[in-house]
């Protein structure tokens, strides 16, 4: 609904400036501008790769439409603030659905295990398979929202996604739960692949130190808050594990009704689309042309590209390996929770399954507890920015700047957090004590799910889309392998070792983000894709 009346602005916009003009309305000519400069003022830099045969010089007869200059309001980055906030925050809460769906069986496998008649581990497939359907759809939503926009995307996939939730919930056996469980979970990737797109086509480098969390917090909660309103769900008389999907249809129906009513498109090359076209109708002159018309490359093409170009860049781009390997470590830990704190917290004190799961909620405050980091990672990284616009780089600001969020403190708090959590889970030590841990866990993970994205979008620039879609795809499909194998890990060695060995190995990992702060500006002058200039 909003998309449309933003439509209706364009078409108001582009009539008064043709009026004002007269005759001379073909003179409404942005011609001066590029194609390349038109590209870097739409602020997609995240999205699928754009390089400079993306699109074609602009022959003689053509007029390319571009913004009425640097403050045009049509420019979604040219809204206020608070306006911005609640874009980025619509989009949060999709992410929020979707991660939230994405664990919530989990509270039920022991429930519909028994329903089915199968073990609990076939059970936790429904688990497995949604991350297994995220990696997969996160290769193809990009394009997707680079030809038909951001709006349409999140709209169209939600929409599919919710019906699958449906149908997992009416599923007559445990075949078509399983399969309708994929299904939704490939459709539910889009925000986590796109809403890297949406922050950049509102935010400007400085912008995002603070932007980015707003969507990251929110979206990384999901999984705990899944758990926590699933665990009374499963086990409360009349309801069962079918509510556990109607519970997400509910919610997500909320949040599809809620985007569609107030989110406006925020992907800039749709909207000069959508000025060019108006032009074209009101003056008759086909030469209007918007950037994403001169493109050489068709959906199909782009489509090959993202599936192709991600696994091409891992075996040259040491970045994109180390930080897709710390990030899948930190998704290992966090999904073999879903059976895990069974044996941490409910076998270990003797509470019941919706107390167990209501634990996840010390978790939940170590996430929101990055909030209070993000002040001081924006004042760094403004004195940053303001070094750079003195050398005349003002959009620029150096990509290992983002690492100061687990630097302060995040990446040593995960394993701390898992040692401790590890060797005081038993009934003689108080049950506050994993509880303060898990605090800790879910601050330090947070931190590096946000560097993860920010990093590799300012390193890689215009092939970061690659970069982001090797490190969804990875860190999913192992997750959804973990889940599985999770539950009988823990009841094979217990809690202590469990911890303990998935402690050590995300202590090996952390060195990883002060190696890439000291390293990283000569890895990236070795790259053929990442971004060269120092930060010295």
């Amino acid at each position: 609904m909003e998309s449309f009346f933003q439509y209706r602005r364009v078409q108001e916009s582009v009539r008064r400036h043709l009026s004002e003009l007269g005759d001379t309305g073909t003179a409404y000519v942005y011609a001066s501008r590029s194609p390349q400069d038109t590209k870097s003022s739409t602020n997609d830099e995240e999205m699928p790769e754009k390089q400079a045969t993306d699109t074609q010089d602009a022959p003689d007869d053509i007029i390319l439409v571009s913004w009425n200059g640097p403050d045009d309001p049509l420019n979604p980055a040219n809204q206020s603030t608070r306006r911005k906030l609640v874009m980025t925050i619509l989009v949060s809460l999709i992410a929020l659905v979707v991660t939230a769906a994405s664990a919530i069986d989990a509270c039920g496998v022991r429930e519909y295990s028994r329903y089915f008649h199968v073990s609990e581990v076939v059970g936790s497939l429904a688990t497995g398979l949604f991350l297994i359907g995220f990696a997969f759809g996160s290769l193809f939503s990009g394009p997707f929202s680079e030809t038909f926009g951001r709006n349409a995307i999140y709209l169209t996939t939600m929409l599919l996604f919710l019906i699958f939730i449906m149908a997992s919930g009416l599923a007559p056996n445990l075949h078509s739960h399983l399969i309708f469980r994929f299904l939704a979970g490939f459709f539910a990737s889009t925000p986590l692949s796109c809403a890297g797109g949406t922050v950049a086509d509102l935010w400007d480098p400085l912008q995002k130190t603070y932007a980015f969390p707003v969507y990251a917090i929110p979206a990384f909660a999901g999984p705990m808050i899944g758990q926590i309103i699933g665990s009374y769900l499963s086990t409360t008389p009349g309801l069962g594990w079918r509510w556990l999907e109607w519970i997400m249809l509910i919610m997500g129906g909320v949040v599809l009704i809620i985007v569609s009513l107030f989110q406006p498109e925020t992907y800039g090359n749709l909207i000069l689309h959508w000025k060019a076209s108006i032009l074209r109708k009101e003056t008759g002159d086909e030469r209007f042309r918007a950037p994403m018309e001169m493109k050489r490359e068709s959906l199909g093409q782009r489509l090959k590209l993202s599936v192709i170009r991600p696994f091409a860049m891992f075996y040259s781009e040491l970045i994109i390996v180390l930080i897709s390997l710390y990030l899948t470590v930190i998704y290992i830990v966090l999904f073999t929770f879903l059976e895990g704190y069974t044996y941490v917290f409910g076998e270990a004190y003797g509470i019941s399954e919706g107390l167990t799961s209501l634990c996840w909620a010390g978790m939940l405050i170590g996430i929101l507890l990055v909030s209070l980091v993000v002040p001081v990672v924006y004042r760094i990284t403004a004195e940053d920015y303001k070094r750079h616009s003195l050398t005349g780089k003002s959009s620029s600001i150096s990509p290992e700047i983002r690492l100061w969020y687990t630097m302060l403190g995040g990446a040593p708090a995960v394993p701390i957090s898992l040692f401790w959590m590890g060797w005081t889970s038993n009934a003689s030590i108080s049950i506050w004590s994993p509880l303060i841990a898990s605090v800790l866990f879910g601050f330090g993970i947070t931190t590096i799910f946000i560097i993860s994205y920010m990093y590799l979008i300012d390193a890689y620039d215009t092939f970061s889309a690659s970069a982001l879609g090797f490190l969804v795809f990875t860190r999913y499909v192992v997750a959804g392998g973990v889940t599985i194998a999770g539950g009988p890990i823990y009841r094979a060695i217990g809690v202590q070792y469990t911890l303990t060995i998935l402690g050590s190995l995300s202590a090996v990992m952390t060195a990883v983000p002060y190696l890439l702060y000291i390293y990283g500006p000569q890895i990236r002058k070795r790259s053929k894709y990442a971004v060269n200039f120092d930060t010295a």
